[in-house]
């Protein structure tokens, strides 16, 4: 009858709706990468051709050992929820359990009717019935690959699937096979994109770690160095740098987190390396993840205080070891229970070799800096032997310059012949000419020196000749002048260049003719010396300018000898300050012991504008300061010191200019091998505290420099 459903167009309507379905699941096949948005849309793809409440996938791991059920709930007969939720279930395959049997064999679905009474199925069948279910029709899906898992379409009702078109749905999960086995494998590739990119960021941490912790010599400093790198390897909450001692079994605390509190002596005299079970920990050589609440805490109360003291629930313990044995342990918390897994503990681990290097060199490093200041201390004593055998007397140095001059004076000293001596006034003349009349065949008779600038030019001229009595007013009595004192020995007239020019002519001839007239008398006197010169004036030029006659400059400018200033032997500076500490202690009876390498290494950066007597003088002054058995120099010492002229460099700015010049040099790069701490042959952290104690700040671009802004 007309209006009435016909039969051949309900199947008609049957089979175009499960090819639309089929054609929906293809559809799925490469757009979705995820279960969880995978399952829903399946669900509704299938929901007008089957009849279930909750779609599920049972998908193995660890070869079936273990499989996880991933289901959709959509609710018997009303439409599937616009953003269902998929829920996941661990299914651990029991000994008579025929799951992953199931999964391997697709010829054959499995109907469920009820629930009560199956044992073969029991995982899934449980799972199932937790999800509220009491029917289902299980069917296996696989590729040509091989079996992905098993389809579950389940209901609320029991004997739903009685009557079930098997073979449509065993078409249906041969689809769903396929779209399954894809989103899987963008899962894989996802998770694998993931790793690696967590396997690079812990190599490019570790990296950093290296190029940051090879340049650190103090040992100190390590942690501070290292603990940004150490949270990118691992998530912590605080951690601790222990090292053993060289001598004795006890470990003392190189530096902690912040976020730790509480260290105490108590607490050192309980961590050592030698008690259980930090023993046991270090033979082991491994990294140990360790619960505090588990640990016996007899004997140990003051760490038990410490740990619950901070909040401690989770402990690494990474014992740092190189080939030549353990150096310490570092140790990683968590304030929450979550314990540490076993890829963090490889990842510290591989740190730690790093670490442990660089323990050892740091170790080495402070060994060799003691050794050596050992070293230079006694050689103090051994070249002040050696000095006294070559009879250069307090001539302090061994740099390449200063060789040069001792050659000269071991050369020309035997001879006779006149020496000038040029040089910044303190740089050390008198000592040179000293050093040239002990080396003579004249040392048995005396060195007079005659200092030309500290006489009026009145007075000038009996100094030298002396004068007879009644000569001039106030000569009360015969004098007897410095050349004629220095006759068959030498005779050393310092600041030659302040002479004044009438006197010059007087000096010329008494000089070619070795005869002086005393003032008041008409005899000439016979002298015989060998001359010495010296002054801190360019004698050629004013000789030039007609300030100095030149026929006079000739014949003392037989054998020059320059004497650079200490700037340009800053390698002596050190061995001067040991031999001045050592003879003002001595002096002053103050107990100095050593220099301090902070104050060692400022001397060694000041340019000394007044030379060797300049440094002198600081010396002494820091003798006379230092309170203990080290000595200690100022800043503000050099400042008090500068020349007070308008164009004097204080101390600061020199340093300032110093490091900008090395910023620029280096682009700005702080730290690192080619870094800016290294050329100044500073730590890092050294660095960054004087540039901003300078307020030094990097420039804006465009900017220029900012050596004068304020750091912040």
């Amino acid at each position: 009858m007309p209006g009435e459903p016909v039969a051949g167009d309900a199947d008609a309507k049957s089979d175009q709706a499960r090819v639309q379905s089929l054609l929906g699941i293809i559809g799925l096949v490469g757009r979705d990468t995820r279960l969880d948005e995978f399952l829903p849309d399946l669900a509704g793809c299938l929901r007008t051709v089957a009849d279930f409440d909750l779609l599920g996938v049972v998908l193995p791991d660890d070869g079936w050992r273990v499989a996880h059920l991933f289901a959709v709930r959509v609710g018997s007969n009303e439409a599937v929820a616009s953003t269902p939720e998929v829920q996941s279930i661990r299914v651990a395959p029991l000994a008579k359990d025929r799951v992953a049997a199931a999964a391997r064999e697709p010829a054959d679905g499995l109907v469920l009717d009820q629930f009560e009474g199956v044992s073969e199925y029991l995982s899934v069948v449980e799972a199932l019935r937790e999800l509220g279910q009491r029917s289902a029709c299980l069917l296996a899906m696989a590729t040509a690959l091989g079996p992905v898992g098993l389809i579950a379409f389940a209901s609320s009702r029991e004997g739903t699937y009685g009557q079930c078109d098997i073979g449509f749905l065993q078409h249906v999960a041969g689809q769903v096979a396929v779209a399954i086995d894809n989103v899987r494998h963008q899962m894989e590739a996802v998770t694998r994109e993931r790793q690696l990119q967590a396997e690079r960021e812990h190599l490019r941490a570790l990296l950093e770690l290296t190029n940051d912790v090879v340049t650190i010599h103090d040992v100190a400093s390590l942690l501070e160095a290292i603990a940004p790198h150490l949270q990118r390897v691992v998530s912590h909450d605080g951690a601790s740098l222990y090292l053993a001692q060289p001598r004795g079994p006890q470990v003392w605390v190189s530096a902690t987190s912040p976020l730790l509190a509480g260290w105490t002596d108590e607490l050192a005299a309980e961590i050592r390396p030698d008690t259980e079970p930090i023993a046991g920990w270090l033979a082991a050589r491994k990294t140990l993840e360790v619960d505090p609440e588990r640990l016996d805490w007899t004997g140990r109360e003051a760490i038990r205080r410490n740990v619950e003291a901070n909040g401690v629930k989770r402990l690494c313990f990474v014992p740092l070891t190189t080939r030549r044995g353990p150096v310490g342990f570092l140790v990683l918390d968590r304030r929450s229970p979550r314990p540490f897994d076993q890829e963090e503990m490889d990842r510290t681990s591989r740190a730690a070799a790093q670490l442990a290097i660089a323990i050892e060199n740091a170790l080495a490093f402070d060994e060799i800096a003691t050794l050596k200041d050992r070293l230079s201390q006694e050689n103090v004593y051994l070249n002040e032997e050696i000095r006294d055998a070559q009879h250069f007397g307090e001539i302090v140095g061994e740099s390449r310059a200063l060789k040069k001059i001792l050659g000269q004076v071991s050369t020309v000293g035997p001879t006779d012949t006149t020496v000038l001596l040029l040089g910044e006034t303190g740089t050390g003349k008198e000592l040179i000419a000293r050093a040239l009349h002990a080396s003579s065949e004249r040392r048995a008779r005396p060195l007079v020196t005659v200092n030309c600038a500290t006489s009026p030019a009145g007075l000038l001229e009996s100094e030298w000749f002396g004068h007879e009595k009644g000569a001039f007013t106030g000569a009360l009595a015969q004098k007897v002048g410095r050349f004629e004192l220095a006759h068959q020995g030498t005779l050393f007239l310092d600041e030659i260049g302040d002479v004044p020019l009438e006197l010059q002519a007087k000096l010329l001839r008494a000089l070619q003719e070795r005869e002086i007239e005393r003032l008041g008398s008409t005899r000439n006197i016979k002298v015989d010396f060998r001359l010495i010169a010296a002054t801190n004036r360019d004698l050629a030029e004013m000789a030039t300018n007609r300030e100095f006659r030149s026929d006079l400059y000739y014949r003392l400018n037989v054998f020059p000898i320059r004497i650079p200033p200490l700037r340009e032997r800053r390698e002596d500076i050190p061995l001067l300050v040991r031999y001045f500490v050592q003879r003002f202690a001595k002096r002053l009876r103050r107990p100095i012991e050593s220099v301090a390498r902070e104050s060692m290494e400022l001397l060694c950066r000041w340019p000394w504008p007044g030379n060797v007597r300049e440094l002198q003088n600081v010396v002494e002054r820091a003798v006379i300061l230092s309170p203990g058995t080290t000595l200690t120099v100022s800043p503000a010492e050099f400042e008090a010191a500068a020349p007070p002229t308008s164009t004097a460099v204080t101390l600061e700015d020199a340093e300032r200019e110093h490091i900008l010049r090395a910023l620029e040099q280096t682009g700005w790069v702080i730290g690192g091998p080619g870094g800016a701490a290294a050329r100044l042959g500073l730590k890092r952290t050294s660095l960054v505290s004087t540039m901003r104690r300078l307020g030094i700040v990097r420039p804006k671009p465009g900017g220029g420099r900012s050596g004068d802004a304020r750091a912040r």
